[in-house]
């Protein structure tokens, strides 16, 4: 889950709202997580316990309403991935040299060779954790070399000077909109962790794996920070990558490199996984080839990327609008919560259930806003 977040759309979401935001964008981060916690805690626990996917469960509450949140899924997990196998294309064209139509090309067919082997699930597992210590590792040498005001940055994370609502709906839709925070749930589904019995490791997981995602947003927060704070100016064109370049030199070029490839090919694998495992439980023929449904699912999307690109602009809106199928996926799960013919004899417990209310609520109204006021000025 923590590595389906770290993509290319989240590398340059951070960076472009850090450059607008400065040191203020630690609040952002602050009300993020707050938000990401309650709503992937709620979303997994009911998962494990009713022992079903999403997409069951909604029917569940309301016949045909899992069909309309398989089609949110799969149609924002299509539209990210194309943006991740372009970025998947821009890292190894920076550590190679070599175009990123073709880089991209070559790594979508390991991300597919991975679900070519018959422990497909336990590669993904081991593959994306190890890229994961990759990226961590690598900014967090790059923030140290950048030299970040950190006093600023944690006095201007409690009090800010300015609250960017499309911000934080865009962070929190790049972290647990969309499929993402489903990367996790219907993988401890597949895994055999469920039940009522496992519960308290899932609310762990649950938790570890926002505070991975979230140490990664705030490196590069503080990275970002330190390399504009000494009044650099970043290339519109790559913003991320001007921040390891200027923070490092062309070393910290390269390091931009491996960190692009590694949270592109991850995201791109779980993408892929998630957006399909929406759809396979709906005809035994689907989930008997969902191995190939995912294979065909990446391939399509470095078909598409040739003709598509990969604007900044794009990976931004594309985060708000996860932003906006969060409070919907979240509702339906907390009123599936309150369904004996789905949780059983379990008890969800009132706290959870008020937190994610307000979560369900507040991420409306902000989706809202964004979308009258916010997205429009991405395109000025």
């Amino acid at each position: 889950m923590a590595t389906s977040a770290i993509g290319p759309g989240f590398l340059t979401q951070t960076t472009v709202f850090t450059e607008q935001l400065l040191a203020s964008f630690g609040f952002v981060i602050l009300m993020s997580i707050i938000i990401d916690i309650g709503a992937q805690t709620n979303i997994w626990r009911i998962i494990a316990v009713s022992e079903k996917r999403a997409q069951d469960i909604a029917n569940d509450v309301l016949p045909g309403l899992g069909y309309f949140l398989a089609a949110l899924i799969v149609a924002g997990g299509l539209a990210f991935n194309i943006g991740n196998i372009a970025g998947a294309g821009l890292g190894t064209n920076v550590l190679f040299g070599i175009s990123p139509q073709l880089g991209a090309v070559l790594s979508g067919i390991l991300a597919i060779g991975i679900f070519l082997v018959k422990e497909a699930g336990r590669v993904m597992d081991r593959f994306t954790q190890i890229l994961g210590f990759v990226m961590i590792g690598l900014t967090i040498y790059v923030m140290f070399t950048a030299q970040p005001p950190v006093g600023e940055a944690v006095t201007k994370t409690f009090v800010p000077d300015t609250i960017d609502f499309l911000a934080i709906v865009t962070l929190v839709g790049g972290t647990v909109g969309g499929y993402i925070t489903f990367a996790g749930g219907h993988r401890l589904i597949e895994a055999g962790l469920k039940g009522k019995s496992a519960l308290p490791e899932v609310t762990r997981s649950s938790v570890y794996a926002i505070g991975v995602a979230s140490i990664m947003r705030v490196f590069l927060f503080l990275a970002v920070l330190g390399v504009v704070s000494q009044g650099f100016a970043l290339d519109e064109g790559n913003p991320p990558a001007s921040v390891f370049q200027l923070a490092a030199g062309n070393i910290g070029y390269k390091m931009f490199g491996v960190v692009m490839w590694a949270a592109a090919v991850t995201s791109v694998v779980g993408a892929a996984y998630t957006s399909v495992s929406f759809i396979r439980t709906f005809s035994p023929t689907l989930e008997r080839n969902h191995r190939y449904l995912t294979i065909s699912f990446i391939a399509i999307s470095t078909l598409v990327f040739a003709f598509v690109g990969q604007p900044v602009s794009i990976l931004v809106l594309v985060g708000s609008v996860n932003g906006l199928i969060l409070p919907i996926a979240l509702g339906v799960m907390l009123i599936a919560a309150h369904k004996s013919k789905i949780v059983g004899t379990y008890k969800h417990p009132i706290w959870m259930t008020i937190f994610g209310i307000i979560v369900v609520i507040s991420m409306s109204y902000m989706g809202v806003y964004t979308l009258i006021d916010g997205i429009p000025s991405l395109f000025e």
